[in-house]
């Protein structure tokens, strides 16, 4: 049964991963966009704290998690985004709906592999400057696009404490941004259409190790980095001048060659180290730390002068707390309780001010009956960017829903 719920969400995942408008933040006009949270739901619910050798969910953050998986494990998951946007001059309100993740996990004794899709940024934003005085110039920019990751991780358990592990992934996607000008009170005016096609390949390599402190306490430990790597952009730039009879709709009468150049980006290398210490099945506390070269994500269409890069922090605070894992009597003492805190400095920086982002998040793991799968619920509340400047303040609310599907695969059987 599982097998068919991976095959079918899988070519779902695939078609609706290319074509969703995954942000609706202004930020995301440059570089190649909003980088999303790689992790799952129940990372997240921690404020990003990924630190525990856990056996039946899946660890997008460090590829050397999978070889501490005892079942074949399937997860995917989606949010639910409220963000209000506000500068000096107003506010406005959008909401989103995406995919964040799918993948599996393969136990294999010492071994273990993963794959999956994962949306690695997103751009999607629509901005209009409009002006009521006769022959005044106004314009209209959206966007839409984003870089999907495609991964496929190996980790081998070295140690019954230890396991190493690598994983590379493919990036590929397209961004398209339209900028419309035009006089008012004029029923022509002129189109810019640029389209850039992204690919590449990185690399990531982890350990995680854990020890007893005690007979009851363990010390969790995580470490990964993830090379420096390029990302090839192959642009185009079309140029038309357009009319319409209605101010809204908006179609091209004369159209000029299309150009096209190429580019390369660099995404910069990223140096993840957490500990973490806790009781097994009861509760962990933790704190995890990220740190991010420079990269160099202006294209030719977006680069600008007021705009730059630099190194990214992101520091993060969880845990989870389980009553009771293996109640009978009690559903409520099964749930898996979860918390955090984070705070990061995007590496974005606008009119000479360093976009942050701070949240704070809930979560709960509800267990299915009779198994080891489970529904996890995210809440995160949190802000980004300044009003400072002239730029764009954002307080979102994140509803996530998350699945961990788990089986048992590879067993010979007994009878036929």
């Amino acid at each position: 049964m599982i097998r068919k719920i991976i095959s079918s969400l899988c070519l779902l995942f695939s078609l609706v991963s290319l074509a969703q408008e995954g942000t609706s933040s202004p930020y995301s006009f440059y570089g190649i966009g909003d980088v999303r949270f790689k992790g799952t739901i129940e990372s997240r619910s921690m404020g990003g704290v990924q630190v525990e050798q856990d056996s039946i969910h899946i660890n997008l953050d460090n590829p050397a998690s999978f070889s501490n998986l005892k079942l074949t494990t399937f997860t995917v998951g989606g949010t639910y985004n409220l963000t209000s946007l506000k500068n000096d001059s107003g506010s406005e309100k959008a909401k989103r709906t995406t995919f964040d993740y799918l993948a599996v996990g393969l136990p294999m004794g010492k071994l273990g592999i993963g794959f999956g899709l994962i949306p690695y940024s997103s751009v999607g934003y629509k901005i209009n400057s409009y002006s009521d005085a006769e022959g005044e110039i106004s314009s209209r920019d959206y966007a839409n696009g984003g870089v999907n990751k495609a991964f496929f991780a190996a980790s081998y358990k070295f140690l019954p404490n230890l396991s190493v592990g690598a994983n590379v992934d493919y990036n590929f996607g397209r961004v398209e941004t339209t900028n419309l000008t035009f006089v008012n009170g004029v029923n022509t005016g002129s189109r810019e259409i640029n389209r850039a096609d992204l690919s590449g390949v990185n690399f990531n390599f982890g350990a995680m190790y854990q020890a007893k402190l005690n007979k009851k306490l363990r010390l969790y430990s995580s470490l990964s980095y993830k090379l420096e790597s390029k990302l090839a952009s192959d642009n185009s730039r079309n140029l038309a001048v357009v009319t319409t009879t209605n101010g809204v709709d908006f179609s091209a009468v004369e159209s000029a060659d299309e150009e096209k150049f190429h580019d390369r980006l660099t995404l910069p290398s990223e140096l993840k180290f957490g500990l973490g210490i806790g009781q097994s099945k009861k509760w962990l506390i933790g704190a995890q730390i990220v740190s991010a070269s420079q990269g160099d994500l202006a294209n030719t269409y977006n680069a600008s002068s007021n705009v730059s890069y630099e190194k990214a922090m992101k520091y993060s605070v969880g845990g989870y707390f389980i009553p009771n894992y293996n109640s009978f009597t009690n559903y409520f003492k099964r749930i898996v309780y979860r918390a955090g805190l984070k705070y990061e400095e995007t590496g974005l920086v606008v009119n000479s001010q360093s976009i942050k982002d701070k949240g704070v998040s809930l979560g709960f793991g509800l267990p299915i009956t009779g198994s080891f799968s489970n529904v996890n619920l995210g809440f995160e509340f949190g802000k980004r960017g300044t009003t400072a400047a002239g730029l764009v303040q954002e307080n979102y609310l994140k509803l996530s829903v998350g699945l961990s599907f788990n089986d048992r695969w590879f067993v010979k059987r007994k009878f036929d």
